[in-house]
């Protein structure tokens, strides 16, 4: 097990987001070109949830039940799924101008929840990795287009396209609901909504267009112009049309835009920012850029600029934590994650990125401190991200390392079950049970695995 775990830790080091951003394949299905994929950022997630916290408490829903998910795609797209998760296409997000249109979006999805709008899907997604659920409702839309539950892999992705977004589309009365909803929470937090109404007027147009060419937000929440017209109607005789968001937002909104177009469009960035923006979104997107195309002098010139300006910039420390560890850096990287997370507190994904790099810097050593660090990191994590499956991988691996044999099994289960990989998790949770007392917290964690299973197979 450990020299397996030793090889995949290798590999996935060498993949450019894996630290910072957290991209993971498709869980259960093999990638494919155009498929979207979940990212993870700790600066993206915390704007977005900062932003939303005012709708939330307005649509009395605790933001502690409502996940806001990214999903890498050039597409303009945004949807609810596997319980309260919002996925937002990060096409979506690049395309906006301004935090109040990303915010309106954000409202009208949550009015999906709010109005009981969820996609019905099989029990096993409440306990899935983002990535099971995007993969699920691929699978789901090939299962449509073909009448058969187990060709999901070999539909063609334009009959599971089409199905796909039958799937995901919801009424014409669902999204004349929604919008009311979101329309309401603005007032009551005393927001204005005309982000949403603009978002609408910049996609109008793609009705006109064939479906084929029409974004995937179109295609599955249709926008008319009575909708355009309500949104516009109620927005005018709000008291609140002409308040300013803060200053803060529409500078994170610069961040946000520029972190994600340097991160996956690397290229694109000098087109985006003129040589003559000295802005700090602008040297961010240069910084990010030449991190991704392995300009590791310039990247690291460009960061610690950044850092001269923000010391204490908990997002500058973990991108050059990240830089240095991925160019083979590893011993300098890990104090950059250790004051960013020190600086949050509260952040799960860098908590993993850390434990990874501390699992690294302790490969081959008799570092145990260095271990029993990445566990005390990776544990806390999985308080705050229990369906990291790469978290419980990661401590599986940290556990393996010390001996401790038995909890090792039990997340390598949990990461089975995260992914639906049930036959495994069944195999390692069994064997962890016969080793370990009666009553024991490993006991009762190998027996909530096997009843969770049990479930399943019941109602499947």
């Amino acid at each position: 097990m450990a020299a397996t775990m030793k090889a995949k830790m290798k590999k996935s080091l060498l993949l450019p987001l894996t630290v910072i951003m957290g991209v993971f394949l498709l869980a259960g299905l093999p990638a494919q070109a155009g498929d979207p994929t979940v990212i993870r950022d700790t600066e993206i997630e915390n704007i977005m949830n900062q932003w939303g916290a005012p709708i939330f408490k307005a649509a009395e829903i605790s933001p502690d039940n409502v996940h806001v998910i990214l999903v890498q795609s050039d597409d303009i797209n945004a949807f609810v799924a596997g319980g309260a998760n919002i996925f937002f296409y990060t096409g979506l997000l690049t395309k906006t101008e301004n935090p109040q249109e990303i915010i309106g979006v954000l409202a009208h999805e949550l009015g999906h929840i709010s109005g009981g709008h969820l996609i019905a899907t099989r029990d096993a997604m409440e306990r899935a990795t983002y990535e099971s659920i995007i993969g699920t409702i691929i699978g789901i839309g090939a299962a449509i287009a073909t009448g058969d539950g187990g060709a999901a892999v070999a539909v063609g992705s334009g009959a599971t396209g089409v199905a796909q977004r039958r799937f995901l589309a919801h009424s014409r009365v669902n999204e004349s609901s929604a919008d009311q909803a979101a329309l309401s929470y603005f007032e009551k937090a005393e927001l204005s909504s005309n982000g949403l109404a603009s978002f609408m007027k910049k996609l109008e147009s793609e009705e006109l267009l064939p479906a084929t060419q029409q974004s995937e937000y179109v295609r599955t929440h249709p926008i008319t112009r009575n909708r355009i017209d309500a949104l516009e109607a109620r927005a005018q005789t709000s008291p609140y049309r002409d308040k300013p968001f803060p200053a803060e937002w529409v500078e994170q909104h610069a961040r946000l835009k520029a972190k994600l177009i340097g991160f996956i469009n690397p290229g694109r960035v000098p087109w985006e920012y003129d040589d003559r923006d000295k802005s700090i979104p602008a040297n961010y997107a240069r910084a990010i850029a030449a991190y991704r195309q392995n300009h590791v002098e310039e990247a690291i010139k460009q960061i610690d600029a950044l850092l001269v300006q923000e010391p204490e910039n908990p997002y500058f420390l973990e991108l050059k934590g990240q830089m240095l560890i991925d160019f083979g850096r590893v011993a300098e990287g890990i104090p950059y994650y250790r004051r960013a997370v020190e600086i949050l507190g509260k952040a799960p994904l860098i908590r993993i990125a850390l434990g990874h790099a501390l699992l690294e810097s302790a490969e081959g050593s008799n570092n145990n401190a260095g271990l029993q660090e990445a566990i005390t990191q990776l544990d806390r994590a999985l308080q705050d991200e229990p369906r990291s499956a790469r978290a419980h991988r990661l401590i599986a691996t940290a556990y393996g390392r010390t001996g401790k044999e038995n909890l090792a099994r039990i997340h390598l289960a949990e990461e089975a079950v995260l992914q639906n990989n049930l036959p495994y998790a069944k195999q390692q949770a069994e064997a962890a049970l016969k080793n370990v007392e009666k009553g024991s917290r490993e006991w009762i964690q190998a027996r909530d695995i096997l009843d969770h299973i049990e479930n399943i197979e019941n109602k499947g």
